[in-house]
Order: structure tokens, then C-alpha cells, then sequence
């Protein structure tokens, strides 16, 4: 589909990944461009068709993130969404500092992946809620792992709040602004200063700082 999100898709066993496709190709904004079942075709559908997202099935890494290196370096607009069978620390926190932008569990629905992949077209990150702040926490910057276990959080205007409520549950900006009833660029604008007051390099961080100090959901939304 022309102007659609192009999607490759490489998973190791043919009944998830035909499901995965099924549930992708449903969509009228999303286009699977290729399929594969190893990190080689992995690397060869990011260099022949240059897809806005590669869903990489995380068995296909045998434990090693070179392959994601190499596509990220020749190709760093692609976000690069890893499923998983199950949780791994490690590999987690070894897939965020390469760059990989989206880290998802296989049991997610197909809903989650489908908003996962929009949201990663857009050059933003989701991390499945479902993962859990630890997972996360190696990869946060030294300030912010101090005010978490201080207690501190940094003052934020109410306004800030409710955007930092709902982009914890991995919206993309202009959900955000349909929500409130604001323009993407206002909410590119607040979100700037949301994480300059975290002290946080991304959203995938400003989330974590919201698991760690409103596991309750206290923030406005």
C-alpha cells in the first residue's frame, strides 16, 4: 500500500509469524513488505527495502545484538521492534543501548503490536508495560535512578502530568493531543521540558519514571 507504514517481519516459526503478518495486513495504514525466518534475511530486508519497522523475533539473535548493530548503523531510521518469548534482562537492557526503540512480549495482543508499530513509525519508542520498571532501570540515566530511590519528583504543571500519564501508556504525540485537545506540537513542546525537568534522555525513560514514582496511577489523567 503506497504511503502505508512498511513493516519486515522475521520470526523463526511459521504459525506466529503468519499471525503476526494476518494481524498487520489487516490494517489499512500498514503494509508487510517481507518476511523472513533468520537475522540474515533480517539484514538483507533492512538493506533492499528499507522498511519503517522490523519486528525481529528475539531468537534469531542466539544471545548476540551484532546484527542489530550493523542494520542500525547503515540504516538508523528503521525501529527495530524485538517480540520475545520471554523476559530477559540482559537482552533487554543490551537491545536499548544499541538503539532498538521497541521490545514486546509474545503473548501482547495483536492490538499492542499494531499501536507498537505505529508509534515506531513515528521515530518513537515502547517498551510492553508488562516488562516492568526493572527491566528498564539499568538503562536510565545515573540523575534519574537517584530521585527514584530518593523519592524525589521533579515539579511538574499539571498540564505536564497529564501528559506524562498518558504517554506512559505508550501513546504516540498525537493521541496525546486528540486526547487533550491539543496540537502535536504542543505536546512536542511540553514533552521537551518534561524531560529536561526528569532529567531523562527519552520517553521510554520518562515512562520508567513514572513506574517507579506513580505505580498507582496518582498522576492526573
Amino acid at each position: 500500500m503506497a504511503g502505508g507504514i512498511r513493516v519486515g517481519v522475521v520470526d523463526r516459526h511459521p504459525l506466529y509469524r503468519d499471525g503476526v503478518v494476518l494481524a498487520l495486513n489487516a490494517q489499512l495504514d500498514i503494509d508487510v513488505v517481507a518476511q523472513g525466518v533468520s537475522v540474515w534475511d533480517a539484514l538483507e530486508i533492512a538493506q533492499e527495502k528499507q522498511p519503517d519497522v522490523i519486528i525481529l523475533d528475539a531468537g534469531t539473535l542466539d544471545r548476540s545484538m551484532g546484527a542489530v548493530e550493523s542494520i542500525l548503523q547503515q540504516h538508523p531510521n528503521i525501529g527495530i521492534l524485538i517480540v520475545a518469548e520471554a523476559t530477559d534482562e540482559e537482552q533487554v537492557y543490551a537491545a536499548l543501548k544499541r538503539g532498538v526503540r521497541g521490545y514486546l512480549l509474545k503473548g501482547t495482543s495483536a492490538g499492542e503490536l499494531v499501536q507498537t508499530v505505529r508509534v515506531m513509525s513515528q521515530g518513537q519508542s515502547y517498551i510492553a508495560p508488562n516488562l516492568g520498571a526493572k527491566l528498564l532501570m539499568r538503562s536510565a540515566p545515573a540523575a534519574a535512578r537517584d530521585a527514584t530511590s530518593e523519592g524525589r519528583l521533579p515539579h511538574l504543571t499539571p498540564r505536564e502530568q497529564q501528559i506524562l500519564s498518558i504517554l506512559a501508556q505508550g501513546r504516540s504525540n498525537k493521541e496525546i493531543g486528540n486526547k487533550l485537545e491539543l496540537s502535536e506540537k504542543t505536546i512536542k513542546h511540553h514533552l521537551t521540558n518534561i524531560l529536561q525537568k526528569l532529567r531523562v534522555r527519552n520517553r521510554v525513560e520518562a515512562a520508567l519514571f513514572v513506574s517507579n514514582h506513580m505505580p498507582n496511577g496518582l498522576l492526573a489523567s
